[in-house]
C-alpha cells in the first residue's frame, strides 16, 4: 500500500531525517542487490521531527547526493510524522472496488481527525472473518492518511533537486517490505496467528505491527535519536553531529568507565541513552496496548529492531529487558556487504525501493 505510486524504470528509495539523508537503489533479478546506495549529512536545522522545515537546505541536500553518487532521479520518498494518520478497520467483505471505496472513505470521516478533502487516502485489505451462522463475512482494511500539505512540503524540495518522486509511501511500510521477508498479506476470511511489532528507531521511532507484509497498525513516535542527542547536546554544549556521534561511540554495552574520552560526556551519554530507551519502552508498550485494544488485533509475539538506533551497543539488549519479549535486529542481505551503521541507515530506503 502506497499513498502515490506510478510504474517506472529503476528507482532509488529516499528517506530523510534529522541529521543524513540515504537513498537506495535496488536491482532485482530473482533476488534483490543493491546497486547504488548513498547517505549524506544534512544542514542542521533542515528536517525535524519527520517533517521539512528549511526546504532549500534539503533540495540542495538532494541535488548533492543524488548527482555525487549518480542515483537514479525516479525517487519513491518515505514519510513518517505525527500528520499521518493509520487505521485498521472492520467492514462487510465488499467485492465491487468502487463500493469498498465508498464504504472505506465513510468509515475513515469518523475514524480519521483530518478533514478527508484535505488528505490523501489510501487503504488496503489485510485480513478478515469468514461468515458464521447468521452472520457475513468481514473483512479487515488497513487505511492510512496524510495531509495534502506536508506531502507537498516534501515533494515541491525533491522536484526542485531535479528529482522524479514517482511514489510516496509511508516509511513503516518499507520498513516492514525490507524485514518481512516477502511474504504475502493475508487473504480475506483468514485470521492469522500471531503478529510482529517493527520498530525503526532513527531521529523519530516508527513503530508498526504486522503479519507477513500486510501492516495492520504504524504509530511514530518523538522518543527517538533527534530527542537523546537534543539531551545530550544541550547538557554539554555540543552540535547535534557530535552528539549523536558520542551516543554511537558510548553505547550501552561496556562500563561507562572503560570507554574512552571525557567522563563527563560519557557519563552524560550514557544517561541520555538510558533515559531514551526507557522513554521508548514506555511509547512501545502504550502502543501495543492501543493496538491491543482494537476488534482485530492479533498478539505481538516478538520485535524486530533496525534503523541508526539498533547500531548503538547494548541498545537492543536494553529495549529487550525492559519490554520483556525477544528482540531481533536482522539486515536484509542485500545489505550484508556494508558496515553494521551503514546497513542499519539503509535499511528504511532499501525497503522503500522495492516495489511493493
Amino acid at each position: 500500500m502506497q499513498l502515490t505510486k506510478q510504474k517506472t524504470g529503476a528507482v532509488a528509495g529516499l528517506d530523510i531525517e534529522a541529521g543524513s539523508i540515504a537513498a537506495t537503489e535496488v536491482h532485482a533479478n530473482g533476488s534483490e542487490q543493491v546497486t547504488v546506495a548513498a547517505i549524506e549529512p544534512l544542514a542542521a536545522g533542515a528536517f525535524h521531527e519527520g517533517e521539512v522545515v528549511d526546504p532549500d537546505s534539503l533540495a540542495a541536500g538532494l541535488k548533492s547526493l543524488f548527482s555525487k553518487h549518480r542515483l537514479s532521479k525516479r525517487v519513491r520518498l518515505g514519510i513518517g510524522n505525527q500528520r499521518v494518520v493509520v487505521r485498521t478497520v472492520r467492514l462487510p467483505a465488499i467485492e465491487d472496488p468502487k463500493e469498498l471505496d465508498a464504504a472505506v472513505r465513510f468509515q475513515a470521516q469518523e475514524q480519521i481527525s483530518m478533514p478527508l478533502d484535505q488528505a490523501v487516502l489510501d487503504h488496503q485489505v489485510v485480513g478478515g472473518v469468514p461468515a458464521e451462522e447468521g452472520s457475513t463475512p468481514q473483512i479487515d482494511v488497513v487505511v492510512a492518511a496524510a495531509r495534502r500539505d506536508m506531502v507537498a512540503s516534501f515533494v515541491e524540495p525533491i522536484r526542485r533537486a531535479g528529482l522524479d518522486p514517482v511514489g510516496v509511501d509511508l516509511s513503516a511500510f518499507g520498513m516492514i517490505r525490507a524485514l518481512a521477508g516477502g511474504g504475502e498479506g493475508d487473504e480475506p476470511g483468514e485470521r492469522p496467528a500471531e503478529a510482529v511489532l517493527y520498530c525503526n528507531v532513527g531521529d523519530v521511532t516508527n513503530l508498526a505491527v504486522a503479519r507477513g507484509s500486510a501492516c495492520l497498525f504504524t504509530h511514530v513516535s518523538q522518543a527517538g535519536l533527534e530527542a537523546i542527542a537534543g539531551r545530550l547536546a544541550a547538557g554539554r554544549g555540543l552540535t547535534a553531529e557530535n552528539a549523536a556521534q558520542w551516543l554511537a561511540h558510548v553505547g550501552l554495552e561496556r562500563p561507562p568507565e572503560s570507554v574512552e574520552g571525557d567522563p563527563e560526556i560519557v557519563a552524560e551519554a550514557r544517561r541520555a541513552l538510558e533515559e531514551g530507551v526507557a522513554d521508548l519502552v514506555g511509547e512501545l508498550r502504550l502502543s501495543l496496548d492501543y493496538y491491543g485494544a482494537q476488534e482485530s488485533a492479533l498478539p505481538v509475539e516478538r520485535t524486530v529492531l533496525c534503523g541508526p538506533g539498533s547500531a548503538i551497543p547494548g541498545f537492543a539488549q536494553r529495549m529487550e529487558g525492559g519490554l520483556g519479549f525477544p528482540i531481533a535486529v536482522p539486515r536484509p542481505p542485500a545489505l550484508s556487504g556494508f558496515d553494521e551503521g551503514s546497513a542499519a541507515r539503509l535499511t528504511l530506503p532499501y525497503g522503500l525501493a522495492l516495489d511493493s
